[in-house]
């Protein structure tokens, strides 16, 4: 029988890192961070990294792992991660997955059987040319089920997927769970997310937000790299090249964004109907607790 996992999943400012900081401390456990941006060095404020005293002693794992300007593929976060789920579970301690990029959860949860291809640059300068629906076209006309495993908004996952399908590397291998799962989804109504995320906003823009975005530029950090980052770096980068008329309206586009980012997660995890979810409104940290001592006593 798999080993257990937890995993607490949700969208921006939806709260999860700490409940399942929280949840980490009752469990004697350690976080697996299943974040995109966080793997980075230096995207702190921008991605609403957990701080040092917010975590409160719970150690975390897949941050700050990679320098700016670097590319890290699900590949290399799936084989991360599986070694330090292992290591949590050979310490007898309990692993919890803990972020809000679909793709990485599913990677984990659902086995996926990753392949590796050598950058075609050739290749990759043509396909950069297409939208994002003319890629997905691509790919559709090779194997449909292939855009269940990407996520469809990334361009630069489309573009790898077309550089292995050229390569001839076999892709939709079959899954190989490794673990068994318990996914618990927090949430909140629409509008108290939409609360939430425009005061998480204003808190890091007076944290330094856009400062910390004119640092990573002093420390080498390209448009191309900030701009693939999306959302806070994206419209931060706008912003310093003086694509908008004021601070207001930038906090004002970029706000749209984050809320249009949070559907687009919401959507995702729908698609899955394995997660538990709890609402944050209700005492969530009791709602978490019955749900994982169930899954550890069965």
């Amino acid at each position: 029988m798999n080993e257990k996992l937890v995993c607490i999943v949700g969208t921006n400012a939806s709260g999860k890192s700490g409940l399942a900081i929280e949840l980490a401390k009752l469990y004697d456990g350690e976080i697996v961070s299943a974040d995109s941006r966080q793997v980075f060095r230096g995207l702190d404020l921008g991605t609403g990294k957990v701080t040092e005293d917010e975590m409160q002693g719970v150690p975390h794992y897949l941050l700050d792992v990679v320098n700016i300007n670097h590319y890290y593929s699900l590949a290399d976060f799936q084989e991360q991660a599986y070694q330090y789920i292992d290591s949590i579970l050979s310490r007898d301690k309990k692993p919890f997955l803990v972020g809000g990029t679909g793709l990485y959860i599913n990677a984990i949860v659902d086995g996926y059987n990753l392949t590796e291809a050598a950058p075609d640059l050739d290749l990759r300068e043509k396909l950069e040319k297409k939208t994002n629906d003319e890629l997905v076209e691509i790919i559709r006309m090779r194997d449909e089920t292939i855009l269940e495993k990407i996520d469809i908004q990334n361009k630069r996952r489309l573009v790898r997927a077309i550089e292995k399908i050229h390569s001839g590397v076999p892709l939709n291998l079959p899954n190989i769970p490794r673990y068994e799962a318990l996914l618990i989804g927090v949430t909140w109504k629409k509008d108290l997310l939409h609360k939430r995320i425009d005061e998480r906003l204003q808190k890091r823009i007076d944290s330094g937000m856009i400062e910390e975005v004119q640092n990573l530029i002093k420390q080498g950090a390209t448009d191309e790299f900030l701009y693939r980052l999306g959302l806070e770096y994206r419209y931060i980068l706008y912003y310093l090249q003086g694509k908008y008329r004021s601070l207001e309206e930038f906090k004002e586009e970029l706000s749209r964004a984050i809320k249009k980012y949070a559907k687009r997660q919401m959507t995702w995890f729908r698609k899955r109907k394995d997660i538990n979810w709890i609402n944050m409104e209700n005492d969530p940290f009791e709602q978490a607790v019955r749900l994982i001592n169930d899954f550890y006593n069965r």
